[in-house]
């Protein structure tokens, strides 16, 4: 049995409650979010200093994925992570989860675009030479 969450200040700013449900690492990074307009209340931007109620739906934009929860309980003490679905109703399909995942993990196995080593103070000075030479013969 959870222990009852603590009494809470009538009012409680969005990215202190994004915090607190452990949405974002830092309050900062809460208020960030809302002011670069990925977290959004029926389509509308919201402020970081939005007042958070019971009920509100919020979408969240976090890289590859649109998060849609419910806001169901209030705190703006940071609670541990088993304690969070006391807290937020997560409204987000299965199935944009498994999407997400699946971009991102096609993103890892992607080959990259830097070369696969550094050249040799050898080799530099043979590309400068190459250069060099074709930019002489026009």
């Amino acid at each position: 049995m959870p222990p009852p969450p603590p009494p809470v200040p009538d009012p409680v700013r969005l990215d202190k409650w994004l915090w607190a449900v452990r949405l974002f690492k830092t309050r900062s990074l809460a208020a960030d979010a809302c002011r670069l307009q990925r977290v959004r209340m029926a389509g509308q931007e919201v402020k970081p200093a939005r007042i958070v109620k019971p009920g509100d739906v919020y979408e969240l934009h976090q890289d590859d994925l649109v998060r849609t929860i419910r806001v169901a309980a209030l705190t703006e003490r940071r609670i541990a992570g088993k304690f969070v679905a006391e807290y937020l109703e997560d409204l987000t399909p299965a199935d944009l989860y498994e999407s997400a995942r699946k971009l991102r993990e096609a993103r890892h196995l992607s080959p990259p675009i830097a070369p696969a080593f550094k050249p040799s103070k050898k080799d530099r000075d043979l590309l400068d030479k190459i250069y060099r030479n074709s930019a002489d013969s026009t």
